[in-house]
């Protein structure tokens, strides 16, 4: 009898969980996702080079709206709408194509745009597409200084500049640059950005140890360490296997995905501090999105393994689309700019942050490599 019932039981708890377990949701469902969300945001912006007034005012070629054009494009992959691509162009062209604060600038976050610069110039080759970013890696490069990504967040806005100008001209010099500076940046600034025995980066030095958060644990922001992931993805589908630099990333990147599958909620959202959940504890989308990025992509290029990494995918992405995006396209939960838990607060379905593009492009990023997913 009581073999019955263990017997019984075992198969109820299996049958619960195969009950309860999550879907993937058809592609045309995770496409409408995306469209609504993004037009939305091309319906309130239609002048793609109109400044943007927060704190004080900001022309549009600057970081976070490069972030959204890293996810249109990626958008425009999957679902080649015209007026995506003629919304890029008009941003590159209402700024002529030109960098915050000219090719001289050696900020990472003024370089970001360079990467959609660098796409469109690969879909229509067009010299002034790319000659001012061109121009601005080429200085970096002579330069010789490797000292610039003082923050992770760099790494995300120009690492991919370098390998896209790598693969464009079959130059490595951009390839062997780029693995300097990130070198510098893991290992060397404020002793090394990168803990490898959590797996995760700190935001800056400022926030190496003995800098704790109050649960005493090491401070690794989401949202920054999801900078990092998307930095390495970015480089690692554009680089050549054989480049300097190609197994080291991977190598990071695998290290990272590894500790982050623990520290997703139970809601399938990750909090804006990695280790204390209870430090301005709750949903945040913007981190959450770079995570499921990429760890959807891991599972498109057949390196993470499908039956591990798709429950996990799967409860972010639901997660995010169910609770996260408002009927009108808006995106919840995502919080605003600044360097650590507390900044960018509150965050919550109805607080808009002060800039509303990098939320979104993080998302249309995750969403189409969800998309690819082939089940």
């Amino acid at each position: 009898m009581k073999k019955f019932i263990c017997c019984f039981a075992l198969l109820m708890g299996l049958s619960c969980q195969l009950i309860f377990a999550q879907k993937l949701p058809k592609k045309k469902a995770i496409l409408k996702a995306l469209k609504s969300t993004n037009a939305y945001f091309m319906h309130k912006w239609p002048d793609a080079g109109k400044s943007i007034i927060t704190n004080k005012e900001r022309p549009s070629n600057l970081w976070t709206r490069a972030v959204y054009y890293e996810g249109l494009m990626a958008l425009y992959q999957i679902y080649p709408d015209q007026t995506y691509y003629d919304y890029a162009v008009q941003w590159g062209d209402k700024h002529q194509w030109g960098l915050r604060d000219g090719v001289k600038t050696r900020d990472a976050d003024n370089q970001a745009c360079g990467q959609t610069y660098i796409d469109l110039y690969n879909i229509d080759k067009k010299p002034e597409r790319i000659r001012d970013i061109k121009a601005s890696m080429d200085l970096m490069i002579l330069s010789n200084k490797v000292k610039d990504w003082t923050w992770i967040d760099a790494l995300q806005m120009a690492m991919p500049v370098f390998a896209k100008l790598g693969k464009v001209y079959n130059d490595t010099a951009y390839y062997e640059h780029m693995y300097k500076m990130y070198l510098h940046s893991k290992n060397v600034e404020g002793g090394g950005l990168y803990h490898a025995k959590d797996g995760l980066w700190w935001r800056d030095k400022d926030f190496v140890p003995p800098y704790k958060e109050p649960n005493g644990a090491n401070c690794y922001w989401s949202r920054g360490n999801g900078w990092v992931v998307a930095a390495l993805v970015r480089v690692l589908e554009t680089m050549p296997k054989d480049a300097i630099g190609y197994a080291e990333y991977l190598k990071t990147y695998y290290e990272m995905i590894k500790a982050l599958v623990p520290l997703q909620r139970a809601d399938g959202f990750w909090n804006v501090s990695l280790h204390d959940p209870n430090h301005f504890g709750g949903k945040e989308t913007s981190g959450t999105a770079l995570f499921t990025y990429g760890m959807a992509w891991g599972v498109n290029q057949g390196i993470l393994d499908q039956e591990t990494y798709l429950p996990v995918i799967t409860k972010a992405w639901n997660a995010m689309a169910k609770d996260a995006v408002h009927p009108n396209g808006v995106l919840g939960y995502v919080q605003g700019t600044g360097k650590e838990p507390k900044d960018g607060q509150p965050v919550n379905f109805t607080h808009t942050p002060d800039f509303e593009d990098y939320g979104l492009g993080c998302f249309l990023l995750a969403g189409t490599e969800v998309y690819k997913i082939k089940k």
